[in-house]
C-alpha cells in the first residue's frame, strides 16, 4: 500500500510568495468593468471637448471610486477569523463548515467567506486550487459581537486535506470591486469516504446465533415471526397483523425473534491504490454503515492496519477515520 503525505511543506519559492504576497487582492466584478468603460470614455470625452460638465462627471466618477475603496477597506481591518470546521465530512457531497467572524468597532457588510487556495508545489507550474468548493455570505457585521457563518462546502476527494487559510471578500458599498483579505489559518479535514450503497455482501459473521432456532425467551425483535399475541396498551400499532386482527376481533401484535448480535470483521484487499482503493474505501463504509445500523459489531483490517470489532456511532466513526487516512498515512490511520 502506498504511502502520500497529506501535504509536504512549503519551499523556498511557496515562503517568498507568501511573504511578497500583498495584503488585499482586488478583482474588478462585471458591473466595475462596465464603470470603468465608462469612466474612460467620459475622460476622453472630456479632453476632447474641453466640457466642463464631463470634467464634473468624471470628477464624480473617480471620486465614486476613491469612496468605495476608502468603505471597503474599512470592513476588512481589525477583523478576527476562527475556523471552527466540520462535524463530519464526506467526499463529493455538501456538508456543513463554520466560521466565526468578529470585528472589535465599527461595521462589516456584504462579507463572503471562503477557504484559501492551496499554494502549488515550487516549480510545479500548477495553479493554486482551492481545497473546498462554496462559500459562506454573511450581510452584516455588528461590532463586538462573534457571528458564526455556515456555508455548504464540498470536498474533492477522500483523505486529509490541507487548509492554508480563510479568504474574506466585500463587494461593498457599490459591487464595483472584490476586495479579498486572506487570513492565514493553516490546518487539517479530514474527509470520509464518499457514502453510497453496498453493492456487495458483507462477509460471514465471526460470531452469531448458534443452531437453527432461535431462543423463544429473546423476543418482540426484527427477526423470524415467533407467533401472535394480543396488542399491549400504548404499543406501537405497526406490528398490529390486521388480517388476523379482524378475524379474531380483537388486535393481535406479530411477535418477531429478537436476533443475536453478530460480529463481522470487514477487510481491505491489500496493494490498491488510486481509484480501485477509493471504490473499496467506499465499499466497505457502506458495508459498516449498514451492518452497525441493525446492531452488529464490525471491526476492520487493512494491511497493518486493524480494528477490534465493537458496535454503535462511535465505532462507525472509528471505521471511517481510519478508512479516510487509508493511502496517505499509517501511523496516522492507527
Amino acid at each position: 500500500m502506498s504511502t502520500r503525505a497529506p501535504h509536504a511543506p512549503p519551499g523556498l519559492a511557496q515562503r517568498l510568495r507568501a511573504r511578497l504576497r500583498p495584503p488585499r487582492t482586488l478583482q474588478v466584478t462585471r458591473m466595475g468593468r462596465t464603470y470603468l468603460v465608462l469612466t474612460v470614455g467620459i475622460g476622453l470625452g472630456a479632453l476632447n471637448t474641453g466640457n466642463n460638465l464631463l470634467y464634473l462627471v468624471l470628477g464624480l466618477l473617480l471620486s465614486l471610486m476613491v469612496v468605495s475603496g476608502v468603505l471597503s477597506e474599512r470592513c476588512l481591518r481589525d477583523l478576527e477569523v476562527r475556523r471552527l470546521g466540520s462535524e463530519a465530512a464526506f467526499a463529493a457531497e455538501p456538508f456543513a463548515f463554520r466560521w466565526a467572524l468578529r470585528r472589535k468597532k465599527g461595521h462589516a457588510f456584504a462579507l463572503r467567506i471562503s477557504e484559501a487556495a492551496v499554494e502549488a508545489m515550487a516549480g510545479s507550474g500548477d495553479v493554486p486550487a482551492a481545497p473546498l468548493a462554496g462559500a459562506g455570505q454573511l450581510p452584516h457585521l455588528r461590532a463586538g459581537a462573534e457571528q458564526v457563518v455556515r456555508a455548504d462546502l464540498v470536498a474533492p476527494r477522500r483523505g486529509p486535506l490541507a487548509l492554508s487559510g480563510v479568504r474574506v471578500t466585500t463587494t461593498y458599498p457599490l459591487g464595483l470591486f472584490a476586495k479579498t483579505r486572506t487570513f492565514e489559518l493553516p490546518g487539517t479535514l479530514l474527509v470520509y469516504p464518499r457514502r453510497g450503497f453496498a453493492c456487495a455482501q458483507a462477509p460471514a459473521a465471526l460470531q452469531g446465533r448458534v443452531g437453527d432456532v432461535g431462543n423463544p425467551l429473546r423476543t418482540d425483535g426484527t427477526g423470524d415471526v415467533l407467533g401472535l399475541r394480543e396488542l399491549g396498551e400504548g404499543e406501537d400499532v405497526r406490528r398490529v397483523h390486521w388480517l388476523k386482527s379482524a378475524a379474531a376481533g380483537r388486535l393481535l401484535a406479530v411477535q418477531r425473534e429478537r436476533e443475536d448480535l453478530r460480529v463481522f470483521l470487514l477487510e481491505l484487499e491489500p496493494g490498491l491504490e488510486g481509484e480501485p482503493l477509493e471504490r473499496a474505501c467506499e465499499q466497505v463504509a457502506a458495508q459498516a454503515h449498514q451492518l452497525l445500523g441493525e446492531g452488529h459489531e464490525v471491526g476492520l483490517r487493512a494491511g497493518a492496519l486493524s480494528l477490534r470489532p465493537a458496535a454503535g456511532p462511535g465505532q462507525e466513526r472509528r471505521l471511517l477515520r481510519a478508512l479516510a487516512w487509508l493511502g496517505f498515512d499509517a501511523e496516522q490511520a492507527a
